[in-house]
């Protein structure tokens, strides 16, 4: 049996200041539900998180910028962990991932983990 690697898929959003309706929050809450759901079935899931549009950022000088990190007009939404044979078996995961319906975008990275 191969060993099962660490990947994070990060998930990428253009901020947005429409607020969609409780139809269109039901329709996502159930398609996240459902992605999630079959990777957990798939004993792949370690954990997931979605993120804030508020927070900020700090430079190397310690400076610090109320506002989040955009770049290409997108900024991180949320993560998520999944365990995986290969980086390829990450991006075929990954390729169901509800943000992309929503014109967001996965990057898939190995985890490599630590060692002190």
């Amino acid at each position: 049996m191969e060993t099962l690697k660490e990947f994070m898929l990060l998930f990428r959003m253009s901020p947005s200041n429409e607020q969609p309706t409780v139809e269109q929050m039901a329709t996502m809450q159930n398609q996240w539900k459902n992605y999630i759901g079959s990777i957990a079935s798939q004993a792949k899931l370690v954990n997931t998180s979605r993120l804030g549009f508020k927070g900020s950022c700090i430079n190397p000088k310690g400076q610090i910028s109320n506002n989040i990190y955009i770049s290409d007009n997108q900024t991180l939404s949320g993560n998520m962990v999944v365990k995986a044979i290969s980086l390829q078996e990450a991006e075929n995961l990954a390729k169901n991932c509800p943000v992309l319906a929503m014109g967001g975008s996965v990057e898939v990275r190995p985890l490599i983990p630590m060692e002190f």
